[in-house]
């Protein structure tokens, strides 16, 4: 009989324990789930500003079409790439792509800036200032949701790999995601704009 309770007893700590385990998993990754939808949010407001800047410079910059085009593409593809890692903030595969299109549009926006240099009508527009003032303003907001994002993914990776919590995981799937990166050193620098 004190046999079978100890046995019960173990049984009782294994399972909790297993709970518990599985619960901050849990816990941990809707935590970073939530701090990709704050850069969700961010992201959105960057890519909605976009637009309105190219279409308040474009009498300026008639000739810079292709400056203009390159942004939007760009634009374009980061929204796409947005809406698939929106999905499935866990899978890292979408992330990595997300990372790169981001990159693609800030690089673009960057060539934007410098040739919005060369025209002192646009430098000297209120609208066009306060558009870049904004976009300014949400990189910099992108950039600290994406290291809550970051810091998230890390405590998630780190606790599932742990032992005996790797254990857990492998059995209910929880898998490694990835961080959102920046793939160039270039890319890691807000966009400046000096007027």
């Amino acid at each position: 009989m004190q046999n079978t309770l100890i046995g019960l007893a173990v049984i009782a700590i294994a399972v909790v324990y297993i709970v518990v385990i599985y619960n901050r998993l849990v816990s941990l990754r809707n935590q970073f789930k939530n701090g990709f939808a704050q850069i969700d949010v961010q992201l959105q407001r960057r890519h909605d500003l976009i637009p309105n800047l190219v279409e308040s410079t474009k009498a300026y910059m008639a000739h810079e079409r292709n400056t203009l085009t390159e942004v939007m593409q760009a634009r374009n593809n980061a929204v796409s790439a947005q809406k698939e890692a929106a999905k499935d903030p866990a899978d890292g595969s979408r992330i990595q792509k997300l990372g790169s299109a981001e990159n693609m549009l800030t690089k673009a926006l960057a060539n934007f800036y410098a040739v919005a240099e060369n025209y002192p009508e646009l430098k000297a527009n209120e609208t066009v200032q306060q558009l870049m003032e904004e976009l300014a303003s949400t990189e910099n907001r992108v950039a600290f949701s994406r290291q809550a994002y970051n810091d998230g993914v890390m405590t998630y990776n780190t606790y599932r790999e742990q032992f005996p919590n790797n254990l857990i995981s492998g059995l209910f799937a929880f898998k490694a995601t990835e961080q959102l990166q920046l793939e160039s050193p270039e890319a890691r620098q807000a966009p400046k704009v000096a007027f």
